[in-house]
């Protein structure tokens, strides 16, 4: 079967469909819709086609793209687009959480699969009330039970309508916790290697004058008020220490 004629109503599938659609699904539903035809499609048609007809909606002159989330093919808008279609559904598709459900969510997202009392020993707190809304928007599901522990207690994953919201296609798409963490981390110091000691000075600022290794090069004192020189701790242990040695001379 030729491409071209496959891709047309890959396109339609794509379209029509209430979820997202698999390589595989699309062979299934190609298939049976031409189930006449002698040449029945292959799942390397099917992925041709889908990447030929995702480099054409994939051109500036759509609103829309063919893009992989929750699990299958989407026609999906375009981020740039975003504003113009909140106008049009308004808060329809929003769905609010908690602080609390969020915090669960991230942790069931990141450790999948997990039991209820392995997410309350993360969070320090129960979890019923925050696991029930996640249930209840369809984010996260019961995907069966752990055998192993004492009690056989529930397991949750992330949904396919998690992946979807997000616009993720598997967890592994998921960020980076690493990362998330490099953004927060404080970045260091920099050394302006152009400032000099005499000018240091002159700005009356007490510092260490380094080179690029981080080797003690010079110290600077602190210049106090009037232009003088404050005297540095250092020197007035040396005088402290001379005038003993004079008194224990003339004794």
């Amino acid at each position: 079967m030729e491409l071209s004629q496959i891709i047309p109503h890959i396109e339609a599938l794509i379209f029509a469909s209430d979820k997202p659609l698999t390589n595989m699904d699309l062979v299934e539903l190609l298939n049976n819709a031409m189930g006449f035809i002698e040449d029945r499609a292959t799942l390397d048609q099917v992925e041709a086609a889908v990447e030929g007809i995702r480099e054409k909606y994939s051109s500036e002159f759509y609103a829309f793209e063919l893009k992989q989330s929750g699990g299958g093919w989407q026609f999906l808008t375009k981020m740039e687009y975003h504003k113009t279609i909140a106008q049009l559904n308004g808060d329809k598709f929003l769905k609010r959480l908690s602080n609390a459900a969020l915090e669960t969510l991230a942790i069931i997202a990141y450790k999948q699969p997990i039991t209820k009392s392995e997410i309350e020993s993360i969070r320090g707190v129960n979890c019923d009330y925050a696991v029930q809304k996640l249930l209840e928007k369809d984010l996260v599901i019961i995907a069966g039970r752990n055998e192993e522990a004492v009690g056989k207690p529930l397991i949750y994953t992330t949904s396919k309508s998690f992946m979807d919201y997000f616009g993720i296609n598997t967890k592994e798409d998921l960020p980076k916790i690493s990362e998330v963490l490099m953004e927060e981390l404080v970045q260091a110091t920099v050394i302006d290697h152009t400032n000099t000691a005499e000018e240091i000075e002159e700005d009356g600022v007490s510092a260490l004058v380094v080179d690029e290794e981080g080797k003690i090069v010079e110290e600077v004192e602190e210049i106090g008020q009037g232009g003088e020189d404050n005297t540095s701790s250092n020197e007035s242990l040396e005088d402290k220490q001379v005038k003993e040695d004079d008194t224990t001379d003339e004794s």
